[in-house]
């Protein structure tokens, strides 16, 4: 618990109005996308940079620990106040698109910004930011860079990481600190920008974020292939990048997927469709547009698929996404709780991998429709069980750790897009030697030796 004084001193730095300890606002931000629950002991909005400094110089002394929360969106605790202390909010004040230099192709934005808002705003000039999470229209920037957040798009543009070309952040003791340049070259000194991504606010808080632009392409349309099983889908992926297709994007769904999109939104499948890859492909010539599509349609169709459709109408790209859209909700048919991961294999693994997977899920009783990001090889592996049957709660956590010890020996890692959190961090020593668990000891207490940023995250 905080005491009076605590109170009275965050008061005199960011003022009365922007420090909340009532029920109401620890309960709105004792929760995230996991539904687990760890109240804090005080809200505090920072209105700037300056605040932030004040703020954990303060805590670092008095021992206070600090979670910073962007939109709450995570899906693996990366923003629950798991030993109390303080949450950090940027959404009231520091939610501003600081400049878009159209000269160089950059954005900087404060990490309250949402993603969906600076794809649009870059947009409107022409410009294209290309990472877009599924949580595009309410997650922040900040989120995205903490999480190294990745997207549809990630199968021809990257991800977080790949835009991330310069961050202000503060360490636990207060300092302010530069890292990376507006330069599209800077080998000078430690990547620190590269460090703190993906770092899960464990090291320092981000306050500023320069980011790379692209150009906007011209042309783009969706396809959505048919296939009669995911091992003949899977195949199709990796086969048709290795002959030349770039698409923008390649998303897969396997057959109970495609079976809970049926019967939970009608949509109108194909009955013999064992998997769907969706995608899209773009491109400044609609040449280079005509080429890719029909370079997936000859791979495909050396692969097993039965039908290819395109759209490069926005309304017809509209029906093809929907599918892939909303499957996540749809999947409850299976069970009411879904132990959802994110793991991340080879793309030539995809095959093998979606088959131990099944194999899994048979053993303990469990149906397990994947889907996801087949153009990278991140699939979404969700597990579903009776969430009120403690013994099918246990079976379902014993399946998860199989499934990550297979991905693991694969070659692949424990997340894609998620992070680590709490709810991976037991599984930690799984992915990683003790030496390399010791260094990343060792670079946590560099930023923080006294641990009072997001303490318990990523087993750190």
């Amino acid at each position: 618990m905080l005491e009076k004084r605590d109170k009275k001193a965050f008061e005199q730095i960011v003022g009365a109005e922007n420090i909340y300890d009532d029920k109401a606002h620890m309960l709105a931000y004792a929760y995230d996308a996991t539904r687990e629950h760890y109240e804090p002991d005080a809200v505090i909005f920072p209105r700037n940079e300056a605040d932030v400094s004040a703020i954990l110089s303060y805590c670092n002394t008095h021992g206070i620990v600090i979670t910073p929360r962007g939109a709450g969106s995570g899906f693996t605790g990366g923003a629950l106040p798991k030993n109390g202390g303080i949450i950090l909010a940027f959404e009231k004040h520091m939610n501003k698109i600081l400049e878009i230099d159209l000269e160089n192709m950059l954005a900087v934005v404060q990490p309250a910004v949402v993603n969906m808002d600076l794809q649009k705003a870059v947009e409107a000039k022409g410009l294209f930011y290309p990472p877009d999470p599924a949580s595009e229209q309410y997650s922040t920037i900040g989120g995205n860079v903490s999480e190294n957040a990745g997207g549809m798009r990630a199968a021809k543009y990257g991800i977080t990481k790949d835009f991330v070309m310069a961050l202000r952040a503060v360490r636990a003791n207060g300092d302010i600190i530069r890292a990376g340049k507006r330069t599209i070259k800077d080998v000078a000194g430690y990547n620190i920008a590269g460090i703190l991504t993906a770092s899960e606010g464990t090291l320092a808080v981000i306050t500023e974020i320069t980011l790379k632009l692209l150009p906007k392409p011209k042309f783009a349309a969706s396809y959505m292939a048919i296939f009669p099983n995911v091992e003949a889908a899977m195949n199709a992926v990796f086969k048709s990048l290795a002959s030349g297709a770039n698409p923008v994007a390649m998303e897969f769904l396997d057959a109970l997927s495609v079976r809970a999109i049926k019967e939970k939104l009608g949509v109108e499948l194909p009955e013999d469709a064992g998997a769907l890859l969706i995608g899209d492909v773009d491109g400044n010539v609609k040449e280079e547009i005509d080429f890719q599509l029909q370079t997936l349609q000859d791979s495909f169709a050396q692969n097993g698929c039965s039908a290819f459709e395109v759209a490069t109408q926005s309304d017809d790209r509209a029906k093809i996404w929907y599918a892939r859209r909303n499957v996540s909700q749809c999947v409850t048919i299976y069970g009411s709780k879904k132990l959802n991961e994110d793991i991340s294999v080879p793309r030539s693994k995809l095959p093998q991998a979606l088959n131990e997977i099944y194999k899994i899920g048979a053993k303990y009783g469990f149906s397990v429709p994947c889907f996801g990001h087949a153009g990278d090889g991140n699939i979404h592996v969700n597990v579903m069980v009776d969430g009120s049957k403690e013994e099918e709660l246990h079976k379902g956590h014993q399946a998860i750790e199989e499934i990550f010890q297979l991905v693991v020996d694969m070659g692949g890692t424990l997340s894609g897009e998620h992070g680590i959190g709490l709810s991976k961090a037991p599984f930690m020593d799984i992915a990683f030697t003790p030496q390399e668990r010791k260094l990343f000891e060792d670079i946590k207490r560099a930023f923080d030796p006294n641990n009072i940023l997001n303490p318990g995250k990523m087993g750190l």
